[in-house]
């Protein structure tokens, strides 16, 4: 990327991190889809969740880069319990790391990504995220804090151009692309497929009698960036929830382009994830959240209307 770029210094730095260890497992994952050599492993962490040995060489080559550049820090990645890395034994930054998600898309060579996060536990927020397409011709989304305190987000292509991210969606449901991660049948797909008076919203006729509104899968971190961009208009998760190594990447991508992230009971969702310990860590990392988010706070309001919860 060019070096007279409006990102921060650091910000760039990381972001090269991840575009060379795209680079890299790129090729890997090819191979596998090519040869049906998927090297699944055992999943002790989340037992009914693919893992490749992919996901794992990713977690290590993560820690072991970003050692060469972050002196210390708190590593907490999806594949392992948090560690301290580096001299400090209670270092500032916390960098959460989502290695390889949509794994097991990825060895089929569909879809992959991959985010990292740097949190700051003095501010109790985060300074940086990068979440990484690794076979998009759009292959980075970007957010980062200024010196000025004020944050700012960008979408990266191949190619190393930059755009900034500012004018996520004003559509309004009966016309939106909406997103939910469908893909198990039982957890996510069902659920959805219940929803009635959502989906009914969601296929109302225009004025011209065309129904607009469309409803779409997406992954992880990634589909809160694609609203960030605008490319969708809003993204939901109401049955299992999202993992924060799942959510707080994009979530940040999304606030600092402009758009809205709410809880279920309507409350927008704090950019403070609850890293600021150990502890804390450990306790953040089990847990899951279940969110809204959208291109402007009418639209999520609107989709937060149309849900039948378990507690209507």
């Amino acid at each position: 990327m060019a070096s007279n770029s409006s990102i921060p210094a650091l910000t760039l730095r990381i972001a090269t991190l991840v575009t060379s260890v795209m680079n890299e497992i790129r090729p890997r994952l090819v191979h596998a889809a090519l040869t049906g050599q998927r090297a699944e492993n055992v999943n002790q962490r989340h037992q009914d969740n693919f893992l490749s040995d992919h996901d794992l060489w990713m977690h290590r080559r993560y820690k072991d880069l970003l050692a060469e550049i972050i002196p210390s820090f708190i590593y907490a990645s999806e594949e392992a319990d948090p560690e301290v890395i580096g001299p400090d034994d209670d270092p500032d930054l916390c960098i959460l790391v989502d290695p390889l998600d949509t794994s097991e898309l990825a060895v089929r060579a569909l879809h992959g990504y991959t985010h990292l996060m740097i949190y700051s536990r003095t501010s109790k927020r985060p300074v940086l995220a990068v979440v990484g397409d690794i076979f998009h011709h759009i292959q980075l989304y970007i957010a980062a804090q200024d010196d000025n305190g004020n944050d700012h987000a960008f979408a990266v292509t191949a190619d190393g151009t930059q755009h900034p991210l500012n004018r996520p969606s004003s559509a309004r449901l009966p016309h939106a692309l909406v997103t939910n991660y469908l893909m198990r049948p039982d957890e996510r797909f069902q659920p959805l497929a219940n929803q009635q008076r959502f989906l009914e919203t969601l296929s109302t006729p225009g004025n011209d009698g065309k129904r607009m509104g469309r409803i779409g899968v997406d992954f992880g971190s990634v589909s809160l960036c694609h609203v960030a961009a605008g490319f969708t208009d809003a993204t939901v998760e109401f049955a299992k929830g999202f993992a924060v190594w799942d959510l707080s990447p994009g979530h940040y991508v999304l606030h600092a382009a402009g758009g809205v992230t709410i809880d279920l009971a309507g409350h927008p969702i704090a950019l403070d994830y609850g890293l600021n310990s150990l502890p804390e860590i450990n306790k953040t990392m089990s847990t899951r959240r279940k969110f809204i988010a959208a291109g402007n706070q009418a639209l999520a309001d609107e989709i937060l209307s149309t849900l039948q919860l378990p507690s209507d």
